[in-house]
């Protein structure tokens, strides 16, 4: 199993300015945690395009709205140092991007 795979992976978020749109997902894996933060963005689409049959999106759309979030980051649990690494939102973005290009192939 890779570490990817297995690594335990914690998604903090703050949506506006408002402190009190700070939240945070628990995964475990990172490849979870990839699919938990498209999915938030999903359900925001649901919303927002309520009459909608079918909702689509490209990965622009999706980078679009990662960079509209006030904070996004990552942490994930390293086994070998016992301790949680940080990651920000250039990570995320880069993990989605490389998460998407792997399923479409």
């Amino acid at each position: 199993m890779s570490a990817t795979a297995s690594t335990h992976t914690v998604v903090l978020l703050q949506f506006t300015e408002d402190e009190n749109s700070r939240t945070y997902l628990d995964f475990d894996s990172i490849n979870d945690a990839l699919d938990g933060i498209c999915q938030i963005y999903e359900q925001k689409l649901k919303v927002v395009n309520q009459d909608a049959q079918a909702i689509t999106y490209d990965l622009c759309d999706l980078i679009n709205y990662l960079d509209s979030i006030r904070d996004l980051s990552c942490l994930t649990y390293n086994d070998i140092q016992k301790t949680y690494i940080p990651h920000g939102r250039d990570w995320v973005k880069s993990k989605i991007y490389m998460s998407l290009k792997k399923q479409a192939k």
